[in-house]
């Protein structure tokens, strides 16, 4: 999927916009600073002013340019000259959010700038007019029913514009934008990409490219421009299709050529190990950046997921207070607060902050997934259903909106539907032990329990985060009276959980050794049976059965039984259990070329 204009075009309409051809590599930092500088001013003339502060802070994080150095704003043209009065005046209206009074009088300018912030005062007064009535009739979770009426208009003189190759770059990302809004993705994904091209240091464009991208194999058929922009780009993609090694090397030679001081980067950083539930690093981050950048609020709501995740009462009870006296209107600060709540298990209390948010800005993703979590605490399952199908609408990349459907289908008793997601959530997270764990369950329900076996297994194969996938797996075995690789399986649990060193409370610790005392006393082999019926003794729930099977060991013993010499394999505890420290045979791998059908 390339971009539909020629390269000659391209290359001829990046001529329009002088000083802003980025080179390839990073080898002259002063050079990007200048063009940084340049298009910080470009974008902020245009009221692009998220693009703005990202240039002026990716800047800010480079040394200081000499004064002889500093480059003059760019010349302006005989158009520019013409409509500077008008675009003076639309301009002031703009910024003060007077977007239709701002469209009158630059109707008929001919200058580039002028046009861009014409077009763009009309499609951001149809995006007020469509949330003021969203927010006037409708409840947040029926947000999107309300359509932007410009839309349409806008599409038809920009499309005319293009077609006679009259677009600057921040027309085309512009264009761009309304294609994305009517879900024309193959058509603005072309026009982003042309956009790159013609302006490859606005980071508008290869944002909203960002968002269109679904997989790396999509990634591979785009035709980008080679320029150190690209890295960034590539980096931000990487972190957002859960390629987090791929993204953190990005990051990190981001960081060794010279932008070490930008706390876009820094936060990116967290975000990535976040993403891989590496919580101890991804906090250890976030709480230097805020040392960094106390009243950056960017970001802060994926802190404070963290903080819950942690349970950090404290934590998030100050970084709440801390954003509400910073911006208490700021979508992130809705969602830091909801988190608090929902962490006291005030439910009811957290959805109204997560509707806030939603109000504050429909199409932030995490407000829409965290209400879903919010509604499922309240068993609202309907409600929870309809906040992730909005989340998964504002970005299909969600696994968290995925996973959250197929537990809620789960909860309704509708196994085909949760495998329907959790299939999906799969997909985006490969290798997350959470998504086979639940998609084995499904299989398990269905009774297709090859597939069931693979799940788990593989589940554990990739580190299995909630240390369940073995247990499962030796119970399938057990339904199967396949005793042998049960008690493999629980042999590897049990090794596993007493060699992390935590001292955790694991649930299924006394099921393991039950099965395992069972298992051996069957064998006859009256050590190994003794030491896990001990080691029973020590649990409530299997504490009668453990004395038990002692009192039979001990009356064989007696009668001079002796051990069994014929049994169906060798297993040995871990050697903090036993004296015989010989490690366990491991199950055979299944074959995992395909864990779903």
């Amino acid at each position: 999927m390339a971009a539909s204009t020629s390269v000659v075009s391209v290359a001829a309409a990046a001529a329009a916009v002088p000083g802003v051809s980025p080179g390839a590599d990073f080898s002259d930092l002063r050079e990007i600073k200048k063009q940084l500088l340049l298009i910080a001013g470009l974008t902020r003339e245009r009221g692009l002013l998220h693009s703005s502060k990202w240039s002026a802070e990716l800047a800010f994080s480079l040394p200081a340019l000499p004064l002889s150095e500093l480059q003059p704003p760019p010349p302006l043209t005989e158009e520019d000259a013409q409509d500077v009065d008008a675009y003076t005046l639309a301009k002031a209206y703009f910024d003060v959010k007077e977007y239709d009074r701002a469209a009158h009088f630059l109707h008929g300018c001919n200058s580039k700038k002028a046009y861009f912030l014409y077009m763009y005062s009309r499609y951001l007064s149809g995006e007020k007019k469509k949330d003021d009535e969203t927010v006037d009739s409708l409840g947040p979770l029926e947000k999107g029913q309300v359509k932007n009426e410009a839309l349409r208009e806008l599409r038809v003189e920009l499309s005319r514009k293009h077609q006679a190759r009259g677009l600057d770059g921040f027309g085309l990302y512009l264009y761009g934008v309304v294609l994305r809004k009517l879900d024309l993705v193959k058509e603005a994904i072309d026009v982003f990409v042309e956009a790159t091209h013609v302006l490859p240091l606005h980071w508008g464009a290869w944002l909203e490219l960002c968002n269109l991208i679904t997989d790396k194999e999509m990634l591979k058929f785009l035709s980008l421009p080679d320029t150190w922009m690209k890295e960034f780009f590539l980096a931000h993609i990487y972190t957002e299709l859960q390629l987090i090694e791929e993204a953190l090397q990005k990051y990190q030679h981001l960081i060794d050529v010279g932008f070490s001081k930008s706390s876009y980067i820094v936060s990116q950083i967290a975000v990535a190990y976040h993403n891989i539930r590496d919580i101890d690093k991804a906090l250890s981050i976030f709480n230097e950046l805020r040392k960094q950048d106390p009243y950056r609020i960017e970001n802060m709501d994926t802190f404070s997921n963290l903080l819950y995740v942690r349970s950090m009462k404290s934590e998030l009870s100050y970084l709440a207070h801390n954003l509400c006296e910073i911006d208490k209107y700021r979508v992130e600060t809705c969602c830091v607060i909801g988190n608090y709540y929902s962490l006291r298990s005030q439910h009811e209390k957290a959805a109204l902050y997560f509707q806030r948010a939603l109000k504050l800005n429909p199409r932030y993703l995490g407000a829409w997934t965290l209400m879903g979590h919010e509604y499922m605490e309240m068993k609202n399952t309907s409600a929870a259903i309809q906040a992730y199908r909005h989340a998964i609408e504002v970005n299909k990349r969600d696994y968290r909106a995925w996973y959250g459907l197929g537990q809620t289908y789960e909860i309704l008793k509708m196994p085909f539907y949760c495998l329907y997601y959790y299939r999906r959530a799969h997909q985006l997270r490969p290798n997350d032990s959470r998504m086979l764990v639940a998609l084995g369950e499904c299989y398990e329900k269905l009774n297709q329990l090859v597939e069931a076996k693979k799940c788990y297994w593989r589940a554990y194969a990739v580190g299995d985060v909630e240390k369940m996938a073995l247990v499962k797996l030796a119970k399938l075995h057990e339904q199967l009276t396949e005793s042998e690789q049960a008690a493999q399986c629980y042999i590897k649990y049990i090794q596993d959980i007493y060699s992390c060193g935590e001292v955790v409370e694991h649930l299924e610790e006394s099921t393991a050794f039950r099965y395992l005392a069972q298992y051996y006393f069957k064998c006859k082999l009256w050590d190994e049976a003794s030491t896990c019926a001990q080691k029973c003794c020590a649990f409530n729930d299997t504490r009668e059965e453990g004395k038990a099977l002692l009192r039979q060991i001990l009356q064989l013993r007696n009668q001079g039984e002796t051990p069994s010499t014929d049994t169906p394999g060798t297993f040995f505890l871990p050697a903090s259990l036993s004296a015989n420290n010989t490690p366990t045979r491991r199950v055979s791998p299944l074959n995992l070329s395909s864990v779903t059908p």
